[in-house]
């Protein structure tokens, strides 16, 4: 057919462009091996999650909202500290907040999403006591430079066991720089901080509120889970293998979660609010 002056040339070629359907995208999908790697994570958490219940029944998941809350406090803890989360591995948060006083157990990697397992009740260091020390915030990496210990269970004079039952695990960060709880000038001293049982009468039905000399308490569940499955011992549990000091510390009916890692980090929302 002739074109006419090209005003039917023209028109056709707009009446074709105007039924041409736009180019289908495909949907962009991360490649396989991260898919892979996401799904591997997220299998051991819910693991870690259905242990955590299944073993720590007080033990308790936020909400997504307060989840969230969790992972931003850990996540600014750790950058302040300059620490970075070179791989998967499981991060225990405490909050000293004397309105809070929980632990929770966060599972980190280096890209993704973030995810809370679960957190359970605490102490940490009273104000208004002397003696009586204010649990530092920060990092604190949980190395084999130092051996941890296991309670003996026995009394102390006002016929409490201070680190719990027989058997509970003392883990052991060192000499730490810490607020003296009893003065109003910030004035510090040195405490060894701990991680530890407490006595399972008289003190363990506090946990949830501020009582300790400036270690963080924690329940004998929660003191078992966190022993059995090694949730700070990677470097412990790679050095057991030739050191047989650092073997003695280890359960002997571990089962070492993979994400295990080496983490403590005290914040205080107080101070974030």
């Amino acid at each position: 057919m002739r074109a006419r002056g090209g005003v039917t040339l023209l028109c056709l070629v707009v009446l074709l462009a105007g039924c041409a359907r736009p180019p289908v995208r495909a949907a962009i999908r991360p490649p396989a091996p991260e898919r892979a790697a996401d799904a591997a994570f997220r299998a051991e958490v819910a693991a870690a999650a259905a242990e955590l219940a299944r073993e720590v029944p007080r033990a308790s998941v936020p909400a997504p909202a307060a989840a969230a809350q969790w992972i931003a406090a850990a996540r600014r803890g750790l950058a302040a500290a300059g620490v970075g989360v070179t791989r998967s591995q499981l991060i225990v948060v405490v909050d000293r907040n004397p309105r809070v006083q929980r632990l929770c157990i966060v599972a980190a990697r280096p890209a993704g999403a973030w995810d809370v397992v679960g957190c359970d009740a605490v102490s940490t260091g009273q104000a208004g006591r002397r003696g009586y020390f204010i649990t530092p915030v920060g990092v604190f990496a949980h190395t084999t430079g130092i051996l941890d210990y296991r309670a003996l269970g026995t009394f102390n004079e006002n016929h409490i066991r201070g680190l719990g039952l027989k058997g509970m695990r003392v883990w052991d960060f060192g000499w730490r720089v810490a607020e003296k709880g009893w003065r109003s000038d910030g004035e510090t001293g040195e405490i060894r901080l701990l991680v530890h049982a407490t006595d399972p009468d008289y003190l363990e039905p506090r946990l949830g509120q501020t009582g300790s000399q400036g270690c963080v308490r924690i329940s004998a569940a929660m003191n078992r889970f966190l022993d059995r499955h090694g949730v700070l011992d990677a470097e412990q549990e790679a050095a057991s293998r030739d050191d047989a000091r650092i073997a003695a510390t280890l359960p002997a009916d571990r089962a070492p979660s993979p994400l295990a890692g080496e983490l403590l980090v005290v914040i205080d929302s107080t101070e974030g609010a």
